[in-house]
């Protein structure tokens, strides 16, 4: 493949790799020697050097890069495994499963919620080795990509040599992979067009905790028992390693319309995103930011902005340009400046503040949560105003991200600071309780905890009340599919052989 993306930590750590100290330690499962030469026969490369095992720890959980300036890692794996292929995952899975020791799968390391940190050691299981672009279906459009394959690696071989796109853009295109994307049921920016990562994926190639390689789906649609397929996308690695995908692709496309709106409230504004998702128009960005955020991203006072782009075959985004001008007119949403859509082209997956907000002690998260549209304005107006209530509170904001006929997502920000810099103690007790305001808003109005961040270490607390009853079903089924539990235990708040629950 021509890309050679790689994972991008989010912050040095401000210490040696020998002297960092970890967050999660009480409860480290090491590798033996005896296992240890068994892993180096079937997988190509195994690291136990300190800098890997740093590196392996962390991802990019905005509360993880707060510990980093303070010489913190999550947690750190006994031994960092690289694998080629499928084979040799197979072999290294069934060699810990044996040994009861846990395995936590990684590629990019991208997500935010701590999903690929190794709570409990063990092994970090590196897939960024199985990439590439494989079978290529030209007349059915779907393609075959390795789940190590890097987005921007991907998005760039698809378009040179097959002249079609996935239609995802993540805003981390550039630091996460395909495996990623299905293990946290990721959105791409342009959802509301192609639809979500479950919405692409055809089939899987999955390595189940005891080494056996199983494959799943493959046909468009399909009425042969339950989709195995939907069964691991979104399971975090806690019921399988997807080691490869089958994703539908779409020609490139070869025109795209733009425009802005203001509005006068945060109200108005979804309300015509509503009517515009009902009339059946899905532009592929439909953005609306309330009166905070449009200031700090746009620069536009008094007024929430819409940015709307649509790509595709120009009789349809003229017809989806001409329902999307006609909802906003009728909520009489003053007309802006279409380079509006381009500065937030120009700046959309920046992440370059994160770093320097951390090493200022202030902490900023953003929390993606989804629900009907009946019930967005409520959840907006209460977390918005729990956050706002928090001691040391600086900010809180939201926008909506990524529209459906029957709902959408809001993206919240907020961002606070204490009275004593250097106090990590209050920076998490603050982290956890402007997390706790918004998942509970949320749970309450029956919406869902999470879009497409996933849930990983730092929601694994809310799921349990999110799911209702239906969790200890998801509890039966990692028994039965996990038996020894080795899979990236202690996500999804799952019960772990290893320990309890390290957060919060």
């Amino acid at each position: 493949m021509a890309g050679q993306a790689t994972p991008v930590p989010p912050i040095d750590v401000d210490a040696p790799a020998d002297g960092v100290r970890y967050r999660f330690g009480d409860q480290h499962v090491e590798v033996d020697d005896r296992l240890l030469e068994r892993l180096r026969v079937v997988c190509t490369k195994v690291d136990t050097d300190d800098a890997s095992r740093v590196d392996a720890g962390r991802d990019w959980w905005p509360l993880a890069i707060l510990w980093a300036t303070a010489g913190t890692v999550p947690a750190r794996p006994a031994v960092v495994a690289r694998p080629t292929d499928a084979t040799e995952v197979s072999g290294l899975l069934a060699l810990c499963n044996e040994a009861r020791v846990p395995v936590t799968p990684v590629a990019g390391r991208s997500g935010v919620c701590g999903a690929s940190v190794p709570v409990f050691g063990g092994v970090s299981l590196d897939l960024c080795a199985l990439r590439g672009v494989g079978a290529v279906d030209a007349v059915s459009s779907v393609v075959d990509v390795g789940a190590g394959t890097f987005g921007v690696d991907l998005e760039a071989e698809l378009r040179s040599r097959h002249g079609v796109t996935l239609g995802h853009w993540p805003q981390s295109m550039e630091l996460s992979t395909v495996g990623g994307w299905l293990a946290c049921r990721s959105a791409g920016q342009y959802s509301t067009r192609y639809g979500k990562i479950e919405d692409m994926v055809v089939g899987l190639d999955v390595v189940l905790a005891d080494g056996r390689v199983v494959h799943t789906g493959g046909s468009p649609r399909a009425a042969t028992g339950p989709d195995l397929t939907q069964l691991f996308v979104g399971s975090e690695g806690t019921l399988g390693v997807i080691t490869g995908s089958r994703l539908r692709a779409h020609p490139v496309p070869t025109e795209d319309r733009r425009l802005a709106r203001g509005f006068s409230s945060f109200a108005e504004g979804l309300e015509a995103c509503r009517r515009t998702l009902r009339r059946g128009a899905t532009p592929a960005v439909l953005r609306l930011y309330d009166e905070v955020e449009s200031a700090r991203t746009f620069g536009a006072d008094d007024t929430c902005v819409l940015v709307v782009l649509d790509e595709g075959d120009p009789v349809l985004i003229d017809a989806t340009e001409r329902i999307v001008a006609e909802e906003c007119a009728r909520s009489a949403a003053e007309t802006l400046d279409d380079a509006l859509v381009e500065r937030w082209l120009e700046h959309r997956n920046d992440v370059s503040a994160l770093a320097a907000l951390a090493r200022r002690h202030i902490v900023v998260d953003t929390i993606e949560i989804a629900a009907r549209w009946a019930a967005l304005l409520p959840i907006y107006d209460d977390a918005v105003s729990r956050l706002r209530s928090l001691d040391g509170t600086l900010a809180a904001s939201a926008h909506q991200s990524h529209a459906y006929s029957d709902g959408a997502c809001l993206y919240f920000t907020f961002a606070g600071q204490g009275p004593a810099p250097d106090d990590l103690g209050w920076a998490e007790a603050y982290y956890t309780q402007a997390w706790r305001s918004v998942m509970e808003v949320t749970t309450a109005h029956g919406g869902a905890i999470s879009h497409h961040h996933g849930v990983g270490l730092n929601r694994a607390r809310f799921l349990a009340p999110a799911l209702g009853g239906a969790f200890e079903t998801l509890v039966d089924l990692k028994a039965a599919m996990d038996p020894r539990g080795i899979l990236n235990p202690g996500k999804l708040g799952l019960p772990s052989p290893f320990g309890g629950a390290v957060w919060p």
